[in-house]
């Protein structure tokens, strides 16, 4: 069935804290409007708080499209704002580790970015959620929710992966494997485990971590490392960042449409980049919740 065309009228919101977010918005804005998108409004946020509030009200403004500019911290607090209405959400990478713009198959250049929006196609996708809060790429507990809610600022900003990896070395030293169980309504697991990370997509981290994962299976991907070994751990994001043959050898993978997930001791859990809940929680799917712009050939 052939799908409607992409808004060539749009709203663009950029968080200007994010990684790229400042030098680029005069240059996004100026590309679009280039590329033939009709920019209605256009603004550069200074406060992350107050993203998911100018989404809110683009939406409300009747506009077809909102093209949100940031990492994706960013695009995660402001897709529940798009769920149920009429709207393409479209997303310029200007975060550290672009996710969820990998796993659409968009180009992390601006240029890229802005002809996807402007030349290409729309895509219905599903979105994962804890409990009632709605995520576009993937939530995790374990040392990624520590390294996520103590990493400076600045050494995000400027050194990018490279300063989570330093600051993840970091918080390694005061980190305890925890118990997990993982309940699907039918069967229970138990295990020890060092992280777990609930996917929608197949990127975390701006890493490949799933041969799984997608934005359009209807299930969501729960992928735990098993053991108490910070060895395993730092393995694993290595064999996983480099693609190496056995780089599913510490980890276990499930899919469904709902887990209810429980810990000792309780963990906290990441979405997309910011802590958000605590276990217990529920990891589920929501089919088809959204579309959204992706490249023309996608």
């Amino acid at each position: 069935m052939e799908t409607k065309p992409l808004p060539h009228d749009a709203v663009l919101i950029v968080n200007a804290q994010s990684r790229r977010g400042e030098a680029h918005f005069k240059e996004a804005k100026e590309r679009l409007e280039q590329s033939g998108v009709r920019l209605t409004a256009a603004h550069a946020v200074k406060n992350p708080n107050h993203i998911a509030q100018a989404v809110r009200a683009a939406v409300a403004s009747g506009a077809p499209m909102v093209i949100v500019g940031g990492g994706d911290g960013s695009l995660s607090g402001t897709v529940d704002e798009l769920v149920g209405k009429d709207c393409v959400f479209a997303v310029l990478p200007l975060g550290t580790a672009n996710s969820f713009a990998r796993t659409l198959g968009l180009p992390l250049e601006l240029k890229g970015a802005v002809d996807a929006i402007a030349h290409g196609r729309r895509r219905r996708i599903d979105l994962g959620m804890i409990d009632s809060d709605y995520f576009v790429n993937a939530a995790s507990m374990g040392l990624s929710p520590m390294i996520g809610d103590t990493v400076p600022h600045k050494l995000k900003r400027y050194l990018g992966r490279v300063g989570y990896l330093l600051w993840a070395v970091k918080c390694s030293f005061g980190f305890r494997a925890f118990r997990l169980v993982i309940d699907d309504g039918v069967r229970e697991r138990r295990m020890w485990s060092t992280e777990v990370r609930i996917l929608n997509g197949p990127f975390h981290g701006g890493v490949e971590l799933s041969d799984e994962a997608a934005v359009d299976t209807g299930e969501i991907v729960v992928q735990a490392i098993v053991g108490r070994s910070h060895m395993r751990l730092a393995w694993d994001w290595y064999a996983k960042f480099f693609r190496l043959r056995d780089r599913n050898v510490h980890t276990e993978e499930f899919r469904g449409q709902s887990f209810r997930l429980s810990t000792q001791p309780p963990q906290r859990i990441s979405i997309d980049g910011e802590v958000l809940a605590r276990t217990p929680a529920t990891a589920k799917i929501a089919g088809g919740a959204i579309e959204v712009a992706v490249p023309a050939e996608d």
